[in-house]
């Protein structure tokens, strides 16, 4: 049953307004079939055509997990490292998806490469301490105080000082106001580049994409549950098909019992459920059949020499869009512990 809204109410999504996550969101809901469409000059409020109902604010993305506490948005899409760092009530923000495949990064310690002795969390456990018995504290530079220090009090570290940097974290050590770093690094060039390695069990949090939102305005609102999960569904589905690939192929067999036992011999391209097969008209007397089957795209290869193993020819393999699930919401659950 459809749930019709009141008083003009809408879902709000926050996403980041600028930088490569900016960038990165947008081709992601496009790829989901959920195009934003700007609807101010300076691009911070926007629309998403295929989904009426949907309103869209962009925001830094510091500032996107109190949107959706203080109720400003609904749902969001954010780095894991920003949702945890920013959170400060379970009961009015939460994930639902917790990675939506891009914006990966890892969140890690690194110390100057001319530290030959501290290669290791142990190593600067005993480096903290060698500092404190010398009255100083040893200073760590970063912007996620909170997510840094969870981890390193989970690892008995104590006896250090947080330096915080709103600028470019690599040349704190070099400038002499830190003496190692806690930041987000990609490929580790750019710590390599200032001289900096990281250390080992030194990575904090693997970080990325994710979507969260507010259990709150979501699950006491039909109308904007609804339109939550029919949201959910387009982006579970189409990270869900990034793991398949859709194979056809013509196989020549005497009867499509037959075809359909020799394709089931080979568990690999049974497909999810077991393989489409339709008869092929042509003008000759042969019994042609096309096959068609959903198989993963770790095992792609295997499978297409599977397929010619039992005479298929002419055999296609093609990316899916979406796959879905046969419940929206499965469980009924929109968020995840």
């Amino acid at each position: 049953m459809t749930v019709i809204k009141e008083n003009n109410e809408e879902l709000v999504i926050v996403i980041p307004s600028d930088g490569e996550l900016h960038k990165n969101t947008m081709d992601f809901m496009d790829k989901c079939g959920l195009k934003i469409r700007p609807t101010s000059s300076r691009g911070y409020t926007g629309s998403i055509p295929s989904m009426p109902g949907v309103s869209v604010l962009m925001q830094r993305t510091a500032d996107i997990t109190n949107k959706i506490e203080d109720f400003s948005a609904d749902i969001g899409i954010t780095g894991l490292d920003r949702y945890l760092e920013y959170k400060t009530d379970d009961r009015y923000v939460g994930k639902i998806v917790s990675d939506l495949g891009y914006g990966s990064c890892d969140f890690v310690l690194a110390v100057p490469d001319s530290w030959i002795d501290v290669n290791g969390l142990e190593d600067l456990s005993d480096l903290t301490n060698e500092y404190r018995q010398k009255g100083l504290d040893l200073r760590i530079a970063t912007k996620y105080p909170k997510l840094l220090n969870n981890y390193l009090y989970d690892n008995g570290i104590y006896n250090y000082r947080i330096v915080a940097v709103s600028g470019a974290l690599e040349a704190a050590p070099a400038a002499g106001y830190a003496d190692l770093i806690a930041d987000l690094t990609a490929t580790g060039t750019t710590l390599r580049a200032n001289n900096l390695k990281q250390i080992n069990e030194g990575t904090v949090l693997r970080s990325q994409a994710c979507l969260i939102g507010n259990p709150e305005s979501i699950n006491n609102n039909k109308y904007k549950f609804e339109l939550t999960t029919k949201l959910i569904d387009l982006i579970k589905s189409n990270i869900r098909a990034e793991e398949y690939y859709r194979l056809t192929a013509n196989v020549l067999c005497d009867s499509e019992e037959n075809l359909a036992a020799l394709i089931l011999s080979h568990p690999d391209i049974s497909g999810l459920h077991g393989p489409t097969l339709s008869r092929l008209h042509n003008k000759s007397d042969m019994s042609w059949f096309s096959v068609s089957v959903v198989v993963p795209k770790y095992n792609l290869s295997s499978c297409v020499s599977q397929i010619r193993e039992c005479g298929g020819v002419s055999i296609a393999a093609s990316k899916i869009d979406y796959l879905f699930n046969e419940e929206v919401v499965e469980n009924d659950r929109i968020f995840i512990a």
